[in-house]
């Protein structure tokens, strides 16, 4: 867990740099590469790729596509966008958040809510 939570947090860390260096469009293209990020690469966000980790669909064990990368950073990213919202936006983005966290920690197969719309699972890449 500890690994996705790193993974995750460059990822959020590429959305923010995208947002603040792109005036005006920024903020939309890092949404999108949040949505899209685990259809990449063959599963692989770049934060997935420096930790090792690659996102599957549990149906084929093939790597996550981008329609099932999107179905599974959809609620992430609309706490993205509530975000933008003071005070309220932020109280709701924490809650989402809090509540991904919970449903990955009380998960036995560690999956949070993304991971059950999308039939997708994160898994350590072994190393050969």
């Amino acid at each position: 867990m500890l690994l996705r939570s790193v993974a995750k947090t460059i990822d959020l860390i590429i959305v923010v740099a995208v947002a603040e260096m792109i005036p005006r469009s920024g903020f939309f293209a890092g949404l999108a590469y949040l949505l899209i990020s685990d259809g990449l690469f063959n599963g692989k966000s770049l934060g997935k790729q420096l930790t090792g980790l690659r996102v599957i669909s549990i149906a084929t064990g093939k790597a996550c596509s981008v329609r099932e990368s999107i179905l599974r950073n959809l609620v992430l990213c609309i706490g993205a966008m509530l975000w933008r919202i003071p005070l309220i936006g932020w109280a709701i983005t924490l809650l989402i958040v809090g509540f991904e966290f919970v449903m990955l920690l009380g998960s036995k197969e560690g999956m949070r809510l993304g991971d059950e719309i999308a039939k997708t699972t994160v898994i350590e890449e072994i190393k050969s």
